[in-house]
């Protein structure tokens, strides 16, 4: 997975992720809108100007005082909880 950052402000970011398609995105953006100091967080994997297919663009606004690349850095957390508690409930549930 690659990142580039292609816009960012106090309050807004736009990301690109490289090698990722709706299945991660999906997972990320819930986990984004799921904080309450998000206000927006979409993705686009075709941006208009691209003139085609790209790799998904991650847009998030926070609210005043938040970092976005902080917000995210949370949520990227949340995903791994998430993956880490399905994964320890999965085991359980084949060595019942």
């Amino acid at each position: 997975m690659e990142l580039r950052v292609i816009d960012k402000t106090d309050e807004e970011l736009r990301i690109e992720i490289g090698g990722e398609d709706h299945t991660f995105m999906n997972v990320l953006k819930g986990e984004l809108l799921q904080t309450d100091t998000i206000t927006a967080a979409t993705y686009d994997v075709n941006p208009e100007q691209s003139g085609g297919q790209t790799d998904p663009v991650l847009s998030i606004k926070t609210e005043p005082g938040v970092d976005p690349l902080d917000a995210l850095a949370e949520a990227a957390r949340g995903v791994q909880r998430t993956a880490d508690e399905f994964t320890d409930a999965y085991r359980v549930g084949i060595d019942a």
